[in-house]
């Protein structure tokens, strides 16, 4: 399994920075963090990543924008929630999404399914 460049969206700075040492573990490399919709959506529009990695709910704000730059890219993402794969929104229902708390298994044979089926297929 290759090395992922990984955009992560998380608005809870614990769970981020568990999220990020476990990707780090697991083989992979962060280069870019955000907490909010706004820097999200930039970072996922200029930042050079492999995949995002997005929490749907983002202080109340749903992580549609970001999601939507990281597809109009070309690149694949993974939905991380409490809400499952219920809250994922419309239109981008195809992404996969793992629910909150996450074991590093999941969440590594999550990203090496979407690496390996390349750009998801997001649109309904």
């Amino acid at each position: 399994m290759r090395q992922a460049s990984i955009l992560l969206v998380e608005d809870e700075a614990l769970i981020r920075m568990m999220l990020v040492e476990m990707l780090e573990e697991l083989g992979h490399k962060v280069v870019a963090e955000a907490a909010t919709v706004d820097e999200g959506r930039s970072l996922a529009e200029h930042a050079g990543y492999d995949l995002a990695i997005l929490d749907i709910n983002l202080q109340g704000v749903n992580v549609r924008p970001v999601a939507e730059m990281v597809v109009s890219r070309g690149l694949p993402l993974v939905f991380l929630s409490g809400y499952g794969s219920g809250g994922v929104p419309d239109g981008l229902k195809g992404a996969p999404a793992i629910s909150k708390p996450c074991d590093a298994g999941t969440l590594q044979r999550t990203i090496e399914a979407v690496l390996i089926d390349g750009v998801m297929r997001t649109r309904e």
